[in-house]
């Protein structure tokens, strides 16, 4: 047999998973080598581990998430707010799965943009498309959408995505054209996406803040249906490592 031969082949198929496992195989000593089956087995998982890899890089690679977090890393107390519990109902993703938002508020520094990244991150490695914009941003893609023609498709594109997380909300003033599209994003993801929006504000000023009472009314709908209120308490986390 011209192993290597079928390890070219296997890399030509572009089977890299597989193609390192049989690599890794051919090293051992031929009495460790398994036989057909285990070995048939054995590349059936390297694949898929590595299928499942390179698919998770490229979530996050493609979500543009803030913070390199991870929900190990995420202080739970209830002075915090966060009990342990409630880390991990958000932790197993299914509040993607059955679409229901995640509202995170709190003073500057608590970590809401932190734990917000944390859950993008999970989402990735659970196969979850994530999508991540502080407000600042997300009102500069607006504007560079409507410009070059794009707003359509990127609109599309957000629907479409499993997860989306708004950071900082209410930070600066939303124009009518910006409410409009905030409204028309949740109607599109309504039932069939979960959102995440941190704020400094407390969930009850919202519709000040959006300060248009048909519109603060739709959009307040949207973001409250079937969410998961977080207030997050405590001193700023920005100068420790746990967050």
């Amino acid at each position: 047999m011209d192993t290597i031969k079928t390890l070219e082949q296997l890399q030509q198929l572009r089977l890299q998973g597989m193609a390192n496992r049989y690599k890794d195989i051919l090293d051992l000593p031929l009495q460790q080598q398994p036989e057909a089956h285990q070995m048939l087995a054995w590349l059936a998982e390297a694949e898929g581990l590595y299928r499942n890899h390179q698919r998770t890089q490229l979530y996050l690679r493609l979500s543009k998430l803030r913070y390199h977090a991870t929900l190990e890393q995420v202080h739970c107390s209830a002075s915090r707010g966060l009990t342990q519990e409630q880390l991990l109902l958000l932790g197993d993703g299914m509040f993607i799965q059955k679409a229901e938002n995640v509202i995170l508020t709190g003073a500057t520094g608590c970590g809401k943009s932190y734990l917000a990244c944390a859950l993008g991150r999970r989402a990735c490695m659970l196969g979850y498309r994530t999508l991540y914009f502080s407000m600042n941003r997300f009102i500069e893609a607006l504007a560079a959408a409507r410009i070059d023609g794009s707003y359509i498709k990127w609109l599309n594109q957000i629907a479409k995505t499993p997860l989306l997380i708004l950071d900082d909300f209410g930070l600066q003033p939303l124009f009518h054209d910006m409410k409009l599209t905030l409204l028309q994003i949740l109607e599109d993801r309504y039932a069939t996406g979960a959102t995440i929006i941190t704020s400094q504000l407390p969930f009850s000023n919202w519709y000040d803040y959006l300060d248009d009472p048909t519109l603060a009314d739709a959009i307040m709908d949207r973001m409250s249906a079937s969410a998961h209120k977080i207030q997050l308490a405590g001193q700023s986390l920005r100068n420790k490592k746990i967050q």
